[in-house]
């Protein structure tokens, strides 16, 4: 296996990229530059990016500005990320991907559950980003190989990767501008009785550092969502994300005490329908992770600047549980929770 490269604090810094030049979007007028930057370059964290300002890697309309300034909408963003030195902990690894579509500038990935996406402690190999290294050697000169947004481990579905500097600028932009379409399936715990939008700001939990909540000084986060097939005690929903906060609908459905089934940090207890069949019972109780599925998503081609659209089907694990969920209401009334 080929070492590629290790992405650390004590590195960071080492050798200056191409600039990347993005316009501060209309809708973040009145947003400190801090929190702006972190939605226009959502590839970096919070953190890293702070300190480019500190060290003068960050210029807004051609000055030097402070972490508390103001922005008012289309200032031009200029940031010089300061690139790795190539270590030896990325490591590239041949094995199997799903590979939707691919070109000279983006390939878009299915991603089964189980999947972790990012080499990190505990999963320094056998990730997404270790599998693409492996297939396009290329993706070692881009930031993060290339993957501008993730899906957390255990959700399924399609994730686009920028395989050149111009693709990635491209989309960096597009999520920060939500121009980039991601809808969802979903399998929630209750009967909903009608879709809605969740906008509630959603930053780390004031307790449980480890995990995400809503809290009033959160970043602003807005899921829209509306009803396909309601069950005894579950419903199918369809999820369109305006914004891309870390587990944002895991955290917004558990707000609304809608949790997705399956959610081991968000979802509490497992809950068994009264009276629901021994079949639903088991699929219930043998489904191990969250029923989330990354079913569609759209862009513009970084090249073409076509609209381009991917859909991936159902998973086997989370079609099966809707069968099943559909036995369960044939054989009794509806059980609202």
């Amino acid at each position: 296996m080929a070492p590629v490269e290790k992405r650390s604090r004590e590195n960071e810094a080492a050798t200056p990229a191409s600039p990347q030049t993005l316009s501060v979007p209309p809708e973040l007028a009145g947003t400190r530059l801090d929190r702006a930057l972190a939605e226009l370059f959502p590839q970096y964290s919070r953190a890293r990016l702070q300190r480019w300002l500190r060290d003068g890697l960050i210029s807004v309309d051609g000055r030097r500005p402070r972490p508390r300034d103001k922005v008012q909408g289309g200032e031009r963003v200029t940031l010089v990320a300061a690139q790795p030195t190539p270590q030896t902990e990325w490591r590239a690894e041949t094995f199997a991907l799903d590979i939707v579509y691919e070109d000279a500038d983006i390939i878009v990935i299915n991603k089964p559950p189980g999947l972790v996406v990012h080499p990190g402690a505990g999963n320094l190999t056998g990730t997404l980003v270790n599998g693409l290294l492996g297939y396009a050697p290329e993706l070692a000169a881009l930031p993060r190989a290339g993957v501008v947004h993730r899906l957390d481990k255990d959700t399924s579905g399609l994730l686009v990767v920028a395989r050149s500097l111009r693709a990635h600028h491209s989309l960096v932009k597009q999520l920060a501008s939500r121009r980039m379409g991601r809808e969802y399936e979903a399998l929630v715990t209750g009967v909903m009785t009608a879709g809605g939008e969740i906008a509630a700001p959603i930053g780390r939990h004031p307790v449980h550092r480890t995990r995400m909540a809503t809290v009033d000084e959160g970043r602003e986060a807005i899921t829209h969502y509306r009803v396909v097939e309601r069950f005894r005690a579950h419903t199918w929903i369809r999820i369109r994300l305006e914004t891309g906060r870390t587990h944002q609908i895991r955290v917004h459905m558990a707000h609304i005490h809608h949790p997705v089934v399956g959610d081991p940090t968000y979802g509490g207890r497992l809950r068994i329908p009264q009276g629901c069949t021994d079949a639903l019972r088991e699929a219930l109780r043998g489904f191990k992770r969250q029923a989330l599925h990354a079913a569609r998503l759209s862009l513009i081609h970084p090249a073409t600047q076509e609209h381009r659209e991917w859909i991936a089907p159902m998973p086997p694990d989370m079609a099966a549980l809707i069968a099943v969920m559909r036995a369960d209401r044939e054989a009794a009334p509806v059980i609202f929770m």
